[in-house]
This record gives C-alpha cells, structure tokens and sequence, in this order.
C-alpha cells in the first residue's frame, strides 16, 4: 500500500472513531446541516428535471441501494438513507402543489422492517391525500424492492430490469469446525436454550432450525399478502411466482407483476398522460451534503481512486448479526 493510501487509512480511522463518539451531536444538528445545504428553503432541495406549473408538479423520488435503516457517513455518501427517504415521501405527500408522485426503484431489497415501513408509508399517502404513486424499476427491483412497489397504482419496468425474488432470506455463518482446528474454544453463558440461536461457534439444532423456519414462514406470508392486495392476485398465484426466483421485466410484465415497460420518461409521459398533467413541472427532491459527508467526499476523492478504503471502513463497520432480509443476493 503507498503512503498516500497509509495516511488515508489512518484518518479514516480517526473520523471513524470521531463519528461514532459524535453520533449523539451530529443527529441533533444533521437537520440544521440539512437546511444549511438546502437552496429552497424546504426540507429538500427541488431539481427540475421538465419545466411546466410549479403549482402542479409531479415528483420523482429515487431509491437507490440496499434498502436498510443506516444513515449516511464520512465514508460513504452515496448510501441509502432510510429516514430521509420515509420522510421525501411524506413531503411529497403533504406538498399542495405535487399532484403525483414517482419511485425510481433500484435496490434488490433490504430489511424486512425497513421494507414495511416503505410500503405503509406509501398506503398512507395514496390513502390519506389520495395522490397517485407510480413505480419506475431500474436495473433491479428485487425482493424488497418488489415489496415496495406492490402497492403502486402502476408498475413500470424496463425489460431488462431484473425483480422478483419474492421471498424472504435469513444466513449466518459456521465456523465451528475452523476454530477446533486453530485449537480455539468458544464459552458460552446464557439464560435460555435458545438464546445463542445461531450462533457461528456451533452447529444449528433442528429445534432452533424449525424456530427460524417457522419465522420464515410467517414474514413470507406477510409478504405474498402484500402482493395479494397490492397486485389483486389470489394468494395461490403468488405463491407459485414467488419461490425466489429472479424475473426480467419481460417476464414479469407476462406475469403480470409489472403493468408496464418502458423507461423513467416513459413513466413521467405517462403519468401526465393517464392523469391529465400534461402541463405539470416534473421534480426530483435532492438530498444536501452533511459537513461530514462533505469531508468524507473529498478525502475519498483524494487519495482514492478504487473501492479499496470504502471496503476496509465497512469491514470495520459491519455487523454480523443475523437477521430476516427481503433480499436478492446474487
């Protein structure tokens, strides 16, 4: 590793540790940031994407990466932001002058909670303000990213866009086996059978297997109901369409999970087609740079030119706690 790369990694350590004793400070003041990078005046900054009414706008609201309820840092400010997202929504919802609303959709899910939390929110703004949400699939849609788009009033994909993988994923790792042969002895207190259930330093028990698996079951039914009600199919059907498997846009248009392909503008034209808002302005809501993702940004572009310090800060950073994901990993 040259210098360059050794000085890099050293203060990206050091913000590291700086962020995680600030967290309480900088979650206090992340809106005042939030306001100070906010050229309208409004929560988000608005870019105009298609000139028309600024009183009747339709706007696109993007999602993009895993779908998983961590906030943006130093390190990466590009990912996805779960309460941020929750709460573009809402504005969209609540703003007199959006008439309707577009999710550019590109994830191949996330959590189960976060998920349920994005497809309530959209219910409750079609429900409540009675605004239409129309879905425009990406590259994947996947998953959670389908479970999301279920409740939209149109579904669009391109038909290359890869969605589907209805279902739900739960993993963990055992190296039990490797630890006996490094001579390396794991001891373990606890107050229940199960409360070490997963547990990398053994092997699964079937109680603890049927545990899960009953688990399992449950989050999946809640997801084919979802879709049920969402896509009005018979829970039969979608039982037979979501084994797990992946669907091209194509296929799922055939399917009948997508309504129709086409791209981005294709969804826009649309939209101002069905819903007469011919003359509408077409808005995107932008997020403003944190002063900690500022400097994070032009550390990265500095002594970074590949994905070498982004993978040892999130190696530093990541969790292995197991938990239940709508989730397509290739």
């Amino acid at each position: 590793m040259s210098r360059n790369r050794w000085i890099a990694l050293i203060i990206a350590i050091v913000l590291l540790f700086i962020s995680v004793g600030s967290q309480a400070i900088s979650s206090a003041l992340s809106t005042d940031f939030d306001e100070m990078m906010n050229f309208n005046g409004n929560q988000f900054a608005e870019e105009v994407i298609e000139e028309g009414s600024a009183m009747n706008k339709i706007a696109v609201i993007r999602l993009n990466g895993v779908i998983q309820d961590t906030s943006t840092n130093a390190f990466n400010t590009t990912v996805y932001n779960h309460n941020r997202f929750l709460k573009m929504i809402e504005e969209a919802g609540e703003n007199s002058t959006v008439s309707g609303i577009i999710l550019r959709v590109n994830t191949p899910g996330g959590g189960v909670v976060e998920s349920a939390e994005i497809h309530d929110k959209i219910k409750e703004i079609q429900e409540e303000y009675g605004k239409p949400v129309y879905v425009s699939m990406g590259n994947t849609a996947a998953s959670g990213g389908y479970y999301i788009s279920a409740p939209a009033d149109k579904i669009v994909a391109h038909p290359a866009t890869l969605t589907g993988s209805i279902g739900v994923i739960m993993e963990s790792i055992n190296f039990a086996e490797l630890a006996e042969q490094l001579g390396i002895d794991f001891n373990t207190i606890k107050s229940g059978e199960f409360k070490d259930i997963m547990s990398a330093s053994r092997e699964m028990t079937e109680d603890e297997r049927d545990i899960l698996q009953t688990m399992i079951d449950e989050l999946y039914g809640d997801f084919v109901q979802v879709i049920v009600e969402g896509r009005e199919m018979s829970d039969q059907r979608v039982r037979e369409l979501g084994d797990g498997r992946v669907y091209t846009g194509s296929q799922a248009h055939e399917l009948g999970l997508v309504d129709e392909l086409g791209t981005l503008d294709d969804t826009i034209d649309m939209i101002k087609e069905e819903l007469n808002l011919e003359s509408a302005q077409v808005i995107e809501y932008k997020n403003g740079l944190e002063i900690y993702q500022f400097i994070g940004l032009n550390l990265k572009n500095a002594f970074s030119s590949d994905s070498e310090l982004d993978g040892i800060v999130n190696l530093l950073r990541q969790s292995n706690a197991p938990r239940a994901m709508y989730l397509y990993s290739e």
